[in-house]
């Protein structure tokens, strides 16, 4: 079962021979930097970058108080990457129901509706015949099948089914798709089987789009005009695997508003790609009662198509804390020999301890069976029996039985008629459906300015709530960075050390410098300069600007942040991040769902030298921040993610916009930041701590100046002009001078 340009298979080739060639890279890049005496810094975040074919084990919590906390945090990690947090709106869905067919016990219809202006779902609904209302319904995303829900194996791959016992019948087993929503029809369910983007009828986009996409369009990459897959649409969280769960979701509340849909017997199956959609759904959607992701779920490779892959996914979990998330609901398993060929022995104990913990032991199942990737007859039989049981189906599981039907062909299935016309498949249209998308989020970003406490308490819920899983990081606890001083100078009125900082949870060690002057206030201010620390100083000493802190007592202390200084090879900035995939497919979420943004990493730097002055024996009274050469919007999320540590920040933002972005492979690329509300958000979530921001024009209505007032500090805030001063000296007279 493939997508349409690229097998699993190759993928999983293509993205190994990428860390291969990016592990060569590394090591020969380094020969410059080691020749001019640097020593690169032992972390380990310049090592090989995780892709999908990693490792992805699950450790279940100790309670049930800790698995709500991460549960919540899961929960909102996937809805963050999808682009759907918070949820866009959900009026009454209209869908078209049309063409009935009639056959022995059960019917099919035709359906379509909009999901969102001109994006569609479409699929067929099975009802069962002479059977009374409310009926337990099954959604049944489909996968990665040939043509999708008009798929047929062929005779050839049929007597390959038959052969191996994959298959016991000739109609079944040619129609594997069919057959089981047919007999899940035929138990007495509800079914919807609903076609993956571009698949079968597909509205509005292509396979090769959604599926195979490979290759950047510059014509669709500007911020006039940009397509899926363009940094435009990472910036706004725009993603094929959130359209599609938005799919589902929106397929969830038009069957539950049915009269005949039993809302307390909800059910989800889907092989492979449909395995992916049947636990994402189940993990944000707390209506789907029983969940059968089959062959999808392993410590293996996590989905190699696009639609099953989307910046800040898999950031720190993985499908097997993804089926967790049904927990206590049921969720049974198959396994095949492909990916999920451990399941019993990788991953399966780990959700047995996870469900015996929230009392519920038996509620969780996986089993492997010796057939290649599939939903054949030994994984229908198992999928049967697990719904007829916690669906409460009432039946014999010896009198589930498939039997012969009818096939619908084509042109029976297809939702397109003459008299219902199948939309354009356009570069316009999807250009104009996600103007319409984005327009839709704007508007939910602007019902979110906060204009006194309590919206400003939502506003830091949902912006804040998403920058927590975009960032990825908090600020450190107490005690956990340690220091190594490698040099002290003294300089007369002060003490200058170079050291490093290591934060050994995640193995990371940041090159610092600090000046210690003897008259010291007890204040420190940490300078972060985009092009490194070796700007802090001139000649051996402190450029004008820090010098006048110093003189003034303040403690500076300054970092390499994550590729630059001491990380990089001539001691500049790198100018694109890393990825892990080749130039075959350019997705950013195949390196961002997987690893933090290099802009995340360098906040965290940011946040481990915050909390190293924090817990400093010495106790310093104030911790101030600058931001300049680039470091202005880093400066401002690590700000607002350290939730109060930080006494004041100087930030200049070079009136900089995530929203200029045009390279899918730019440093500053943060996936969301446009849909949050850009650099304007950032400052307004650091509110009331004390700030003045330089580069910034028209602010006196901004998003950050609501926040601001909303908090009842606007005295805090401040918008600097440079009056003919470097940023540098303006910024530090903000520190020693903080009035408006």
């Amino acid at each position: 079962m493939t997508d349409s340009n690229v097998s699993r298979r190759e993928m999983l080739k293509l993205s190994g021979a990428a860390a291969a060639v990016w592990s060569m890279a590394g090591a020969s890049a380094w020969a410059n930097a080691v020749s001019r005496g640097v020593d690169r810094p032992n972390d380990a975040r310049l090592g090989d970058l995780k892709d999908l074919n990693g490792y992805f084990p699950f450790q279940p919590s100790e309670t049930p108080e800790a698995w709500e906390k991460r549960r919540e945090y899961v929960r909102r990690q996937i809805l963050v990457a999808s682009g759907l947090w918070p949820m866009p709106p959900r009026p009454p869905v209209n869908a078209v129901v049309h063409g009935k067919v009639q056959r022995d016990g059960y019917t099919i219809e035709r359906v379509y509706f909009e999901s969102a202006p001109g994006f569609l779902v479409t699929g067929s609904l099975y009802r069962p015949d002479g059977v009374e209302g409310p009926l337990p319904t099954i959604l049944c995303p489909h996968g990665h099948w040939m043509n999708g829900r008009f798929h047929d194996h062929g005779a050839d791959q049929l007597k390959k089914e038959l052969e191996t016992g994959g298959e016991q019948f000739e109609v079944t087993g040619r129609h594997p798709l069919q057959a089981r929503c047919v007999q899940l029809a035929r138990m007495g369910c509800l079914v919807f089987i609903y076609d993956m983007l571009g698949y079968a009828d597909g509205g509005t986009l292509t396979q090769d789009l959604a599926h195979g996409f490979a290759k950047q369009r510059p014509e669709l990459s500007s911020p006039e005009r940009w397509g899926l897959f363009s940094a435009q649409a990472e910036l706004r969280l725009l993603n094929i695997l959130g359209l599609q769960t938005w799919n589902s979701v929106r397929i969830l509340d038009w069957l539950t508003s049915l009269p005949e849909c039993d809302v307390d017997r909800i059910g989800v199956t889907g092989a492979s790609g449909g395995g992916s959609q049947t636990f994402l759904l189940t993990a944000i959607d707390d209506r789907v009662t029983a969940a059968f992701p089959a062959v999808m779920v392993s410590t293996a490779m996590q989905g190699g198509c696009t639609c099953e892959n989307a910046s800040y996914l898999r950031v720190n979990t993985g499908n097997i804390e993804f089926a967790a998330m049904a927990a206590p609901r049921p969720i049974y398993m198959t396994g095949a020999n492909d990916w999920t060929v451990d399941i019993e022995t990788k991953g399966l104990p780990e959700l047995k301890k996870h469900f015996e913990m929230l009392g519920v032991p038996d509620h969780v199942f996986a089993k492997y069976f010796n057939f290649p990737h599939n939903y054949n007859m030994p994984s229908r039989m198992m999928m049967y029996r697990f719904f007829n049981r916690f669906l409460n189906l009432g039946l014999a599981d010896d009198a589930i039985v498939e039997k012969d039907f009818v096939p619908l062909k084509r042109e029976e299935a297809t939702v397109f008629t003459d008299g219902h016309p199948a939309p354009p498949k356009s570069v316009d249209a999807e250009v104009e459906f996600l103007r319409a998308w984005d327009q839709t989020s704007n508007q939910q970003l602007q019902a979110l300015v906060p204009y006194d406490k309590a919206s400003l308490a939502e506003f830091r819920r949902i912006v804040g709530g998403a920058l927590e899983v975009m960032i990825g990081r908090t600020l450190p606890a107490a005690g956990s960075i340690e220091y190594e001083k490698l040099t002290e100078e003294d300089k007369g009125t002060y003490l200058m050390y170079s050291s490093k900082l290591r934060y050994a949870q995640f193995g990371e060690e940041v090159p610092a410098s600090f000046l210690y002057p003897k008259n010291w206030n007890q204040k420190v201010v940490l300078w972060i300069d985009g092009h490194g620390r070796k700007h802090l100083t001139a000649d051996g000493s402190p450029i004008p600007a820090v010098k006048s802190l110093v003189d003034a007592g303040y403690s500076v202390g300054c970092i390499d942040l994550l590729y630059t200084g001491d990380f990089t090879e001539d001691g500049e900035p790198i100018r694109e991040y890393r990825i892990v995939q080749n130039n075959t497919r350019e997705f950013a979420g195949y390196t961002l769902g997987y690893n933090h943004p290099l802009f995340s990493q360098r906040v965290h730097d940011v946040l481990s030298l915050i909390s190293f002055a924090k817990s400093h024996s010495e106790m310093p009274t104030e911790i101030h921040l600058v931001g300049l050469h680039g470091a202005g919007p880093i400066v401002a999320a690590a700000c607002a993610m350290s939730k109060g540590a930080v006494s004041g920040c100087a930030i200049d933002t070079e009136e900089f916009r995530f929203a200029t972005i045009t390279n899918i492979r730019d440093v500053n690329l943060l996936p969301g930041a446009v849909k949050y509300g850009d650099v304007p958000a950032l400052l307004a979530l650091c509110a009331p701590t004390r700030m003045a921001v330089l580069g910034e024009r028209d602010m006196e209505k901004s998003l950050t100046t609501s926040a601001y007032l909303a908090d009842g500090v606007a005295r805090n805030l401040a918008f600097l002009e440079s009056h003919g001063n470097d940023s540098a000296t303006r910024l530090a007279q903000a520190i020693l001078q903080p009035t408006k």
